[in-house]
Order: structure tokens, then sequence, then C-alpha cells
């Protein structure tokens, strides 16, 4: 008898924690801690991982000209899809109109920051002032520049750099090694997680904005299926098997709506179908910061949906406009909490937007947070594959 693989018991735990906290709401939040010591167990791996892989892939390609090459098909790429996704996002909200006939309280949204970052802070964000602060405060975006110019170093540096990349290609392989230890407590994360958020929300969560949800995943299913599958075909990458690989990092990133949490097995399995080391060790890790399809939609929906609770319809034109603000401040803000609702709350102000609709949509958040953390991840693992294609690497079709 075949035993359950790991995407399996991810399943029944993501089922389990959902009836568990609906049916023991207290023992349920209790159950957070299992959530808890799972994503400590994720985060203390990315920094050394993305570290590892980024600078052994850079070295090991050889060339810096290659690795320019690579990083500019792999941001033109980014920007084409995530410009789509914005697109079904305003074409959807529009067409269902979920804001419409929605009472709006006097909330606060407390705890989100009301400022939204300048341009100026978003470069100068780019930059760490210390690797050792970054990879501390998990700030993907920072260790994936240092690891970058120390790999260009490497390669700069020849053979006297052999030892420092030797030991980086010994560092990824022992901390691919130690995720798949940290995955065999996924299933008990994704089960204290999910019955954590049913027993404080209650199963009411699943319904509360029903018409918001519902147009959210029914878009993200559309961008999945059309602009992902037509990548995919476009690309010739061969769509069942690179499901089989992409399934588990999909499902940890919905199950804790963590995309850190699903970095290290998205590393290891697109390297497993095929994708080489040096693409998938740079565009992966870039793409959390550049690639962020899911949390595009969001913003588009969530945006114009609060304009539409108000008294004044919003032209399409300002919503283009909005939108191309929402697409380049959230840029950078990699790895803050709750980003999506960061930048949607200074985005409030200068629209002229109900600033209480933030607060309203805090308490779906988690729910919704689920489906663009998931479809982002997704995104950036088709994002190495079709970069990968594009240089010309060709992948098993079984």
């Amino acid at each position: 008898m075949k035993k359950p693989s790991l995407t399996a018991w991810i399943l029944i735990g993501l089922v389990a924690g959902i009836a568990f906290g609906a049916a023991f709401p207290q023992a349920g939040q209790n159950c957070a801690l299992l959530g808890t010591i799972f994503l400590r167990l994720i985060k203390v791996i990315v920094a050394p991982l993305i570290f590892g892989t980024l600078v052994a892939g850079i070295a090991g390609s050889g060339s810096l000209k290659t690795m320019g090459r690579v990083g500019g098909k792999a941001i033109l790429y980014f920007e084409i899809v995530t410009t789509i996704a914005l697109f079904v996002g305003l074409f959807a909200v529009n067409l269902v109109k979920p804001g419409v006939g929605v009472q709006l309280g006097h909330e606060q949204a407390a705890g989100i920051a009301q400022a939204s970052p300048t341009f100026a802070s978003v470069i100068e964000h780019i930059f760490p002032t210390s690797i050792f602060d970054a990879m501390a405060r998990g700030d993907v975006l920072q260790i994936v520049v240092f690891s970058f110019i120390f790999g260009i170093a490497c390669v700069a540096a020849g053979e006297k750099a052999r030892p420092v990349v030797t030991f980086s290609e010994s560092l990824a392989e022992v901390m691919f090694k130690f995720t798949n230890y940290v995955m065999l407590f996924a299933p008990f994360g994704v089960f204290g997680a999910i019955a954590a958020t049913v027993g404080q929300k209650g199963v009411g969560v699943l319904l509360n904005l029903g018409k918001l949800i519902a147009t959210l995943y029914i878009a993200e299913a559309i961008v999945v299926l059309a602009v992902f599958g037509g990548s995919a075909i476009v690309a010739q990458i061969p769509i069942k098997r690179f499901i089989d690989y992409a399934r588990e990092p999909f499902l940890i990133a919905f199950s804790t709506a963590s995309s850190e949490a699903a970095l290290p097995l998205a590393l290891e399995n697109m390297e497993k179908f095929g994708a080489p080391k040096h693409i998938v060790g740079f565009v992966l890790p870039l793409g959390y910061s550049f690639n962020l399809v899911g949390t595009t939609l969001y913003l588009s929906l969530a945006a114009v949906f609060l304009a539409q609770t108000g008294d004044h319809p919003m032209s399409f034109g300002t919503q283009l406009v909005m939108m191309l603000t929402l697409m380049l401040t959230s840029k950078g803000v990699a790895g803050v909490p709750r980003a999506a609702l960061v930048i949607l709350a200074g985005t409030v102000a200068s629209f002229n937007l109900p600033a209480e609709g933030v607060a309203l949509l805090l308490g779906v958040d988690t729910l919704m947070d689920m489906a663009r953390t998931s479809v982002n991840v997704l995104g950036n693992c088709l994002a190495s594959a079709v970069v990968a294609r594009w240089e010309g690497v060709r992948f098993k079709t079984a």
C-alpha cells in the first residue's frame, strides 16, 4: 500500500485544523503554538539557503553576462505578468462591484502603518547596511542584493574564491536537507495555524464579506489558469510535471499565508524540476519582491472595493493611476507583516478612500492573504521555469 505523500498530509492537516478550530474554538487558538514553531523553523532556513544557492549559482554560471541576461529577462517577465494581473483584478471588481451596498463602521485600522513609502525610501531599502541585520530580520530583498554582489565578486576573484564557492555549495545542500527534516513537521504546523485562525475568527470569517472574497478567489483562479497556464504553454513547460513539483510549496503558502514558509521547498523542488541552480537561486528570491502577482491583483480589488463603498464612483482613469501607484510601492515591502494592508492604508488618504474600510478588510485579511500568497509563490515557481526555458533549458515531460 502506497504511503500518503507530504501533499496529502498537508491537506489532511488543513482540513483537520478547520474542523478542530470550528468544534473547539478555545483549544484551536491554543494550537497557534504549532504554527508558530513551524514558521520559526522555516524562517531560520531562509537566509542561509538564499545566500548559499545564489552565491553558488552565480559562481557556477561563471559569467556576469549570463546573470545580467537572466536578471533582465526575469524583470521583464515579472512586469508583464503583474500588469496583466492588475487588469484582471480591475475587470473583476468593476464587473462584480462587491463594495456597492457595504456599510462601513468607523473603526480605525489599528496596528497598520498609514504612511506610503516614497520612491527614494524604496530604493534605499534595497541596499543593506549589514548583511547580519538583514538576515536577522529576514529581509529577502536585501539578502538577495548582498548575495548577488558577493557572487559577482567570487566570479571576479576566480580560483582564489573557490573555497568560498565550495562552502556556499555545501551550505545550500545542508540547508536543503535541513528543509526536508522541517517539512516533516509541516502537517502539524498547518493544522495549528488553521485551527488558531478558525478558532479565533470563527467559521463566520468564511462568510463575512463573502462577495469580495469570492471575487478575489475567482480572479486569482483566472490568473492561474489563463495567465500562468498561457505562459507555461507558450514557454513549452510540461504542465503536469510542473504541478507535481509546485503543488507542495503552493499548499504550504496557502495554509500558512507565508511566502517565507514556502521558499525553501520551492527552491529545492524547482531545481529538481530541472531549472538550473543559478536561475532558480536568483529568480525565485528576486520574485519575492518584484513578482507579487497575487498581491497586485488583491490590491486592485481591495482599493476599488473601498472606492465602491463611498458615495462617489472612481473613474477608470483614476483607478489606473491608483493601480500604478500601488504596483510601484508594493516593490519595497517584502517581508513586512500584512504588507498589502500597509500599502493599502498608505493609499487611502491620497485617493480620498474611506479609511475605516481598511479595518473592515483586516477582519478577513487572513483568508484573502492565503489566496494572494499562494498565487505569489506559484507565480515565482513558474517564473524560474519560464526564464530557464528562455535560456534554452529543456525540461523532461515525465
